[in-house]
């Protein structure tokens, strides 16, 4: 994994990650009839994603991007990782 996102990026998701554990632990000691473990669970995620400095979703997005702008002709000559069979 390498980073894909930026330093300022990672803050903000690492701020807004502990806002939103933070919340949902307020909630969740208040009314402990509804459950806010999703929102505790997001928020980590975005902390872990800030950590670390790597989004899934927006590598996701990077390599969708780079295989619509391939040569898809070139794809089907003899020796492309692509089988056209």
């Amino acid at each position: 994994m390498k980073p894909n996102i930026g330093t300022g990026n990672a803050l903000l998701r690492i701020t807004i990650g502990l806002t939103m554990v933070g919340v949902a632990t307020a909630r969740m000691g208040r009314k402990s009839g509804e459950n806010h473990l999703m929102m505790m669970l997001i928020g980590s995620m975005k902390v872990a994603e800030g950590i670390t400095k790597y989004c899934p979703m927006t590598d996701l997005y990077k390599r969708g991007q780079e295989f619509n702008h391939m040569d898809l002709a070139s794809m089907t000559k003899e020796g492309s990782p692509i089988n056209p069979s």
